[in-house]
């Protein structure tokens, strides 16, 4: 009995400890794969930001699918970034369209933002990704 009970206990343990490794191992998979997915969207977003951006510093007119194209990407981080990130992305997106209604930079005004920082729109929007991604690794350990 005590040889049936042992052999059933050993059993058992080794069929959860394989169940809780496979299980680790694919959530950590999971958060790998969110990680980089997350990341194309944010460089997407930071590239289609920045474009609009400059555009909206040197023309009244704005560029239509630019801007459809930064909506786009901003949707789908409401799907599945963190609040601070899309707070962030929101306000790049407001400040771009607010940019639109302003004067044109010249060269030399363009040069001034970039000298005092100014022209930087997206330094919030990197430390905030750049904070969201040190808590996904920090889940995946």
């Amino acid at each position: 009995m005590a040889a049936l009970a042992g052999t059933t206990i050993g059993g058992l343990t080794s069929v959860i400890a394989n169940w809780l490794n496979q299980k680790n191992q694919v959530r950590a998979q999971w958060l790998h794969y969110e990680r980089n997915r997350r990341q194309v969207l944010y460089r997407d977003f930071i590239e289609e930001a920045s474009k609009c951006y400059i555009d909206a510093l040197q023309h009244d007119e704005a560029d239509i699918s630019g801007l459809v194209g930064l909506y786009a990407k901003l949707s789908r981080m409401r799907v599945s970034s963190s609040q601070p990130v899309v707070h962030c992305a929101e306000g790049i997106a407001r400040k771009i369209l607010n940019t639109y209604l302003e004067p044109d930079k010249s060269f030399v005004e363009l040069r001034d933002m970039a000298i005092n920082g100014s022209i930087d729109l997206l330094r919030e929007f990197s430390n905030a990704c750049r904070k969201e991604f040190d808590e996904l690794r920090a889940r995946e350990f």
